[in-house]
């Protein structure tokens, strides 16, 4: 349980002079341990200054980890794309008190084995049970660990070799627990083995957190990976649908009436989030001329799949010559029918150079702004909803008659910031404000260039589109 000194303070991430002092502190202790550890006199008979010095070599390997875990710390891993949280592991149930550090002495001439209590409990047998031998020792480990503990042992007793080492035991209540062995042979008058004398460490718990660091910083790294992937298909995919033109296009390319179009793609602020956002402009096979934007809610690979099956069902059916209130009853039913569910905002124009009308319908989308002799306004909007909220909704159709030097202006809601201080209406008005600049622009991309310059630097949290058409003589 935490202290109830910090049980009221909420976690805060460490400030980087916090773990520099920490890591000067650690440098500071294990250089005092150490002098400790070289101090420690240690007779053949004294066990006690042998577990001294065990444990002072335990110190100072923990510090020698802490100081390269704080170093991590201050390090820090690298920036992700998105935060990412994982679930925590559930805790073991541990129905005693966990005793981390025993001692054990084995007496090769006398046979007799010195086990501390710490040590039994650690092994989950009972002091009445009595210690295991040297000799059975191995009997309580994993079998591929069987093996390494046999060769320890004789390297140590044999050739005088210290034991640093961990292996698995397998305890009487069958919990597996991971301990780390410290040990050393205890030379007789002519050099050879009399006894050996350990320490053991549970170090289960450690080990459990250090392997959940290393699965979790695995994870993360898949995921990284698996997002970079996605955002690089939903790239690919969106400049393989969006139209390839760039600059100005004239519909028709003779005839009066004409109209001179330009559009531009806005990204969202982080770049890495690649919506279902639309536009397009076509030349029909009757002479008129199509201009439509739209978005699909979602990101990724997802959202940029669901723009291209809606972009290419327009295109479709306008073709086809589909009027566009129909055309919006049509996506929705085609939302419907979808295998990923989403809702979708759209408007689209369906323009005639011949009588300079525009047919227009929406669903959930600002409508186009008409902007002529200096001064602009908003088309009042038909009926429609957004699509795939409804089934079987009916979209209406409205009409504008245009004239030479009008100019038209469709975008997508996420120009501007999603808070309290802007909204959709927010935008635009301060693109209906832009009135006298786009009035006086020369082109439709030179109007373009205004709006991106507008809106260009805004924090925006998504991506945008904006379409610009104006009427030629």
């Amino acid at each position: 349980m935490p202290s109830h000194l910090f049980a009221d303070r909420p976690a805060q991430p460490p400030e980087p002079g916090s773990v520099d002092a920490l890591i000067s502190q650690t440098r500071r202790l294990r250089g005092d341990v150490d002098a400790v550890r070289r101090d420690t006199v240690v007779d053949d008979d004294d066990a006690q200054g042998r577990w001294q010095r065990a444990l002072c070599d335990l110190a100072v390997h923990h510090l020698d980890d802490l100081r390269e875990h704080l170093g991590q710390l201050k390090e820090g891993l690298p920036p992700a794309p998105e935060p990412v949280d994982f679930p925590q592991p559930a805790p073991e149930t541990v129905p005693e008190a966990q005793t981390r550090v025993g001692s054990a002495e084995w007496n090769l001439l006398t046979d007799e084995v010195i086990w501390s209590d710490e040590l039994f409990q650690i092994f989950g047998r009972s002091p009445e049970s009595g210690a295991l031998p040297l000799d059975e020792l191995g009997s309580t480990l994993f079998s591929e660990d069987q093996p390494l503990l046999t060769a320890w042992v004789t390297a140590c007793l044999v050739d005088g070799r210290p034991i640093d080492g961990e292996f698995r035991i397998v305890r009487a209540d069958g919990r597996v627990r991971t301990l780390h062995m410290r040990g050393e042979p205890v030379l007789d008058s002519d050099g050879c083995a009399a006894s050996m004398w350990a320490v053991l460490r549970d170090v289960s718990e450690l080990r459990r957190s250090q392997r959940a660091v290393r699965e979790s910083r695995d994870s993360l790294q898949r995921r990284r990976e698996i997002a970079q992937t996605e955002h690089r298909l939903a790239v690919e995919l969106q400049e393989a649908v969006l139209p390839p033109w760039r600059g100005s296009l004239r519909f028709p390319h003779s005839d009066a009436g004409s109209l001179d179009v330009a559009a531009h793609y806005l990204p969202s602020a982080t770049s890495a989030l690649i919506g279902g956002d639309w536009y397009d402009a076509l030349e029909l096979p009757d002479g008129s001329s199509m201009l439509t934007v739209g978005d699909l809610t979602g990101h990724g690979v997802t959202a940029t799949s669901g723009m291209a099956m809606m972009l290419g069902a327009l295109r479709g059916m306008a073709m086809a010559g589909i009027e566009p209130g129909p055309q919006m009853g049509w996506l929705n039913q085609l939302l419907e029918a979808s295998v990923q569910p989403a809702l979708g905002s759209a408007v689209c124009c369906r323009y005639d150079p011949a009588r300079r009308t525009l047919s227009w319908a929406q669903a959930g989308h600002p409508a186009p702004l008409l902007f002529r002799r200096g001064t602009g306004r908003s088309l009042t909007p038909p009926e429609g909803v957004l699509l795939g909220a409804t089934t079987g909704a009916s979209y209406g159709q409205a009409e504008e008659r245009l004239q030479t030097g009008d100019l038209l202006v469709l975008h997508t809601d996420g120009l501007t910031p999603r808070s309290i201080e802007f909204s959709r209406t927010d935008g635009t008005e301060r693109l209906l404000a832009m009135a006298p600049r786009l009035s006086a622009a020369r082109s439709a991309q030179d109007c373009v260039r205004l709006v991106v310059e507008e809106f260009g630097d805004g924090e925006r949290e998504d991506d945008a589109c904006v379409l610009v058409a104006r009427v030629g003589g």
